[in-house]
């Protein structure tokens, strides 16, 4: 079905996202630092990336501007989840996010935007 990259620093929810993704048909690979997310992409391909804003001492809005500003990886479908941040207004601008989630997300919510990002284009 495709290879989701799961990226959050809270172990319990990257647990959380793996078992419900891979129930779901995906492969997953996770990541708890965003220091290693353009290696880790280059690596493994992933179709989607789910990314939490609050990594740390990172914020996920500049890795995903990195990730979508590359020729490499512009076309892969970044997803950010967030509990403290509500970015749905910004999905428009340069270097955006495909998609967003809040935190706590639903499950059914989740699955249903991860399949409309990858889903073929027509």
């Amino acid at each position: 079905m495709g290879r989701i990259l799961a990226v959050d620093d809270d172990s319990d929810i990257l647990e959380v996202l793996q078992f419900i993704l891979e129930d779901s048909g995906y492969e997953v690979d996770t990541l708890s630092d965003g220091h290693y997310l353009l290696d880790t992409i280059e690596k493994n391909a992933p179709d989607l990336i789910l990314l939490d804003i609050m990594l740390g001492n990172m914020d996920g809005r500049e890795l995903c501007k990195e990730v979508k500003k590359k020729a490499e990886t512009h076309d892969i479908p970044v997803i950010l989840i967030s509990a403290s941040h509500n970015i749905s207004g910004t999905l428009s601008q340069d270097g955006a996010p495909d998609d967003f989630i809040a935190k706590p997300f639903d499950i059914n919510n989740l699955l249903s935007k991860i399949k409309n990002q990858l889903r073929p284009a027509a």
